[in-house]
């Protein structure tokens, strides 16, 4: 058995009614190629790389008198009648279908008394194509350990499973409280150097602050304003996706001489700015952003979380495309030597002393009465996914997507998953935040359009031929 770690504990308890802390992973199989396909065919070779993946037959055990977070147990098999669902797409098929669809599967969340996943193959896609949708709890597996899951899952053979026989009198109350009280003994020796380290880590943030002197223009830390993104969260989601040329977003950064990162941040500013004007009226202060931030990058970790989470400025204020970029490669680069110099694994350190028996009661208070960002505005993304087209049993992946939760406060993720020559955009959203989330994918293209064209490059992006076709927003409201 194996504890949670404090990342993992947040993940868990952040978890209410409103606000559901599972991820999705959606792969575009055709299926052109595969004879005979049907759905029993797919069951049949999913299972053995399902059992290959050991995480998703983790199960939750809770402490007795929620005296420490949970543990995982590992089961000895899946239950594919109950993990592995059929779904459907209806007519026409397309890309909008889609996304309602994995809106509607988002809005429901994971059932504790089972290992924390369900994988749906929805049909009906038009072109003999079918979509894989892997629901799956953020306590089980960050956006790092995700891509290497899938990557595994997508190996030419199938990883070997590895049998465990289940032992009972591990989960007894007895091995349950004494482990508890081993682990609780060991935080404790760790608290004194965990206190000084982050003491350490606050006087150089400050003293590098001093040094820069003020920057105006960027968002103040810590107090995100006001925006249509932030209010109280519903359960219901909306769903959106969209691609984007990686080369074309490659050749950007060479020409502006910024990360692609950078790209990917100043291009959901220029989006923000445009929805802002749409839904508040104004886009006057910079927002803020929560980018998470791997620290274990390992390709071999399949399980788990292991960020942290560093927060620049978005430029929403500037309507200049080239002075967003620049304004946004300073305040990441701010933010990231923040986040060095405070210690990149401080934060998630301090996570591990969360009290489980108050910690989820607070944040089922804070989801049904804080209409603010708190500490950022909305949560944004970069996870490099898979270089190599993925096959199984002939079938060939043609787009893969991702996206994390909606958090307290914030009706919006946004998140961008590389794969092969794409860059995967998706937009989670609350049923309050935005008309058509379409919207949001139509003002991301909208804004990249726009940095390219001002940065001396054709605005004209490339049709990516292997995808579904865009799907816009039904109805743009006006500014």
């Amino acid at each position: 058995m194996k504890r949670l770690n404090g990342v993992d504990a947040l993940m868990l308890y952040s978890e209410t009614p409103e606000i559901h802390m599972h991820t999705l992973k959606i792969g575009i199989l055709d299926v052109s190629g595969v004879e005979g396909y049907s759905f029993e065919m797919f069951r049949e070779i999913a299972y053995p790389r399902l059992m290959g993946l050991s995480a998703l037959r983790y199960l939750l055990v809770d402490i007795p008198l929620r005296l420490h977070h949970p543990m995982w147990w590992e089961t000895p098999d899946i239950d594919l009648d109950y993990h592995l669902r059929q779904a459907r797409v209806p007519e026409p098929g397309g890309r909008r279908e889609l996304d309602d669809l994995i809106g509607e599967i988002a809005s429901t969340p994971l059932d504790r008394s089972r290992p924390l996943w369900e994988m749906y193959v929805a049909e009906g896609l038009a072109d003999d194509r079918i979509a894989i949708i892997h629901k799956v709890h953020h306590v089980l597996a960050d956006g790092v350990a995700s891509a290497n899951q899938l990557a595994k899952a997508f190996e030419p053979d199938a990883p070997s499973p590895i049998r465990v026989v289940a032992d009972p009198t591990e989960r007894t109350t007895a091995q349950l409280l004494k482990a508890a009280g081993r682990d609780h003994a060991h935080l404790i020796r760790k608290l004194p150097r965990l206190m000084s380290e982050t003491a350490a880590g606050v006087s150089r943030v400050r003293k590098r602050a001093g040094e820069r002197g003020r920057h105006p223009e960027l968002a103040r830390s810590f107090a995100p304003p006001q925006s249509f993104i932030n209010h109280v969260v519903s359960p219901g989601r909306r769903f959106a996706t969209a691609p984007l040329s990686l080369p074309e977003v490659k050749q950007t950064s060479r020409q502006l001489g910024v990360t692609l990162n950078d790209i990917v941040l100043a291009t959901a500013a220029g989006a923000l700015r445009t929805l802002l004007l749409r839904y508040d009226g104004r886009a006057d202060a910079p927002l803020i952003a929560g980018v998470p931030v791997s620290t274990d990058p390992s390709p071999d970790r399949l399980v788990g979380n292991e960020f942290t989470y560093m927060m620049p400025s978005l430029p929403v204020h500037i309507d200049d495309p080239l002075e967003r970029v620049r304004l946004t490669a300073v305040s990441t680069k701010i933010a990231k030597d923040s986040h060095q110099l405070l210690g990149p694994t401080v934060l998630p350190a301090w996570m591990s002393y969360l009290p489980p028996a108050l910690a989820p009661k607070f944040f089922r208070m804070q989801s049904r009465r804080m209409g603010s960002g708190g500490v950022m505005n909305l949560t944004i993304s970069n996870v490099a996914g898979p270089r190599e087209r993925g096959q199984v049993a002939g079938a060939v992946c043609s787009e893969i997507y991702s996206v994390g939760p909606v958090v307290t406060g914030s009706g919006m993720n946004i998140t961008v998953w590389s794969y092969v020559d794409q860059l995967a955009i998706s937009v989670l959203t609350d049923d309050r935040t935005l008309t058509d989330p379409h919207e949001a994918t139509d003002a991301l293209l909208d804004s990249f359009a726009d940095i390219r064209r001002a940065a001396g490059l054709p605005g004209e992006l490339a049709t990516m031929g292997s995808t579904l076709p865009l799907a816009t927003a039904s109805r743009r409201p006006t500014v």
